[in-house]
């Protein structure tokens, strides 16, 4: 997809041992002290398609030893692109939640995105976007059911449907560090012109491809309870601080008119 970020390739530490990559429209995350092999570190999510190559050249400026497992927030096709030749490369086991597990599968195809909620070009554009679900076999697992996440020891997971149905978003309580995925996210997403600028704004998951408006708002909710101090999301900038908190705040309080749009296929009428 010919569409990419000035921030793209230019990755970030925000934390000793988290690395923020954005690659193209989405980010990526390597999770783990570069200096403690014994602990190691873990890929949250793979990229868009065609990226193994840059994902791989960054890792290995960082690192001097391959991740012990690849975490996915969920199975979109630009948040899994490189994963069978990073598997292939570093021979890892990729873990998500059992809900997303048909799509990473082949068991289960994602339902087509809806170009109707508008928004912006990169809506327009979204039927044209893969939603084929794709078959990673025995290298795919569930995550454990107690919320404890292989390789990521302090940190836990949080089931947060609504954009697909095993959506998982990573919470650090010692230190308030989330990765959202794409529960909600800090750019308008639908936007070519914001996308490619990354002009910050706190936003609801995708229009395009979010298909259950209801457990999206719940899980926006949830995530806002857990009082985070950085956001890392799936698309835009982190944001953190006060600004986070303000702005969850407000995305809670205005969801309906943040993040759902007016119109679509998998939206409800609202009432007038």
């Amino acid at each position: 997809m010919p569409i990419t970020t000035f921030a793209s390739g230019e990755g970030l530490a925000y934390r000793p041992d988290i690395f923020c990559f954005p690659i193209q429209i989405v980010n990526v995350c390597f999770i783990g002290d570069p200096k403690d092999e014994h602990g190691g570190w873990v890929l949250v999510d793979a990229g868009m398609p065609r990226s193994a190559k840059k994902i791989i050249k960054a890792a290995e400026e960082r690192f001097d030893f391959p991740p012990k497992a690849i975490i996915l927030t969920h199975g979109h096709f630009d948040h899994v692109g490189a994963i069978i030749e990073l598997i292939e490369h570093w021979n890892v086991p990729v873990y998500a939640h059992k809900l997303e597990l048909p799509y990473l599968t082949g068991k289960s195809d994602y339902p087509p995105a809806d170009s109707s909620v508008h928004g912006g070009l990169i809506s327009e554009m979204s039927p044209y976007f893969p939603h084929d679900g794709i078959n990673l076999d025995d290298h795919v697992r569930p995550l454990p059911k107690d919320g404890s996440i292989p390789g990521m020891p302090d940190w836990e997971y949080i089931h947060t449907p609504g954009h697909t149905p095993g959506h998982i978003s990573l919470f650090r309580q010692d230190d308030g560090t989330l990765i959202a995925g794409d529960a909600f996210v800090t750019v308008k997403q639908e936007s070519l012109y914001k996308v490619m600028t990354q002009e910050q704004e706190i936003s609801g998951p995708p229009k395009y491809f979010t298909t259950d408006w209801d457990k999206a708002e719940k899980s926006v909710n949830k995530l806002a309870a857990l009082d985070p101090y950085l956001a890392i999301t799936g698309h835009g900038e982190p944001m953190f601080g006060e600004l986070l908190k303000d702005n969850l705040k407000l995305l809670t309080q205005k969801f309906k008119e943040i993040a759902v749009p007016e119109q679509g296929r998998y939206v409800a009428e609202k009432p007038h």
